[in-house]
């Protein structure tokens, strides 16, 4: 059975369990750590996930692996974690969740473009490019991706550090 098969049956196994504690089943992965695996589980749901979240789906999920045998006799280690920044956005809930973010979407004609998510619909988003306001549909969006931005630290900040080295004693 390739690998392929067996992400697709987990995520079938998984995918109701993970919903039945409110989340979605963004995605599975095994790998081989050593003489275990590494059952990789990726949940994300409105709002984002909390620790607490986090501990619900993994009990859920290791039952529901104990008790299907899905992963069969050798040892795994489960990891459930929510999506990093770097996912790409290609589901209308991926695209909601990251609302108020600065994006770049690539447009399924090719083009690419640049700003930040200011509101969305069963049909699409709408972005915020340099002031003017952009719709794409979603079946026009090929795919998104979350942007890292840096903020300046504050002048605050600054006022904490009153220059003196403190090695004069």
């Amino acid at each position: 059975m390739g690998s392929v098969t067996s992400r697709d049956r987990l995520m079938k196994l998984l995918g109701p369990v993970v919903e039945a504690e409110g989340f979605d089943l963004e995605d599975v992965t095994v790998t081989p750590a050593g003489k275990r695996r590494l059952l990789r589980v990726v949940v994300d749901r409105d709002g984002g996930v909390s620790l607490d979240g986090v501990a619900e789906v993994s009990h859920a999920v290791s039952a529901a692996l104990d008790a299907g045998d899905a992963m069969g006799s050798a040892p795994y280690v489960l990891e459930v974690s929510s999506p990093g920044v770097d996912r790409p956005l290609t589901e209308p809930r991926h695209w909601r969740r990251a609302a108020g973010r600065l994006v770049k979407a690539d447009l399924r004609d090719g083009t690419c473009v640049e700003g930040r998510i200011v509101a969305t619909d069963e049909t699409g988003v709408e972005l915020d490019v340099e002031g003017v306001r952009h719709r794409a549909d979603y079946q026009d969006l090929a795919r998104g991706r979350v942007q890292v931005e840096f903020r300046r630290l504050d002048e605050s900040d600054d006022a904490e550090d009153d220059g003196e080295d403190g090695d004069e004693g």
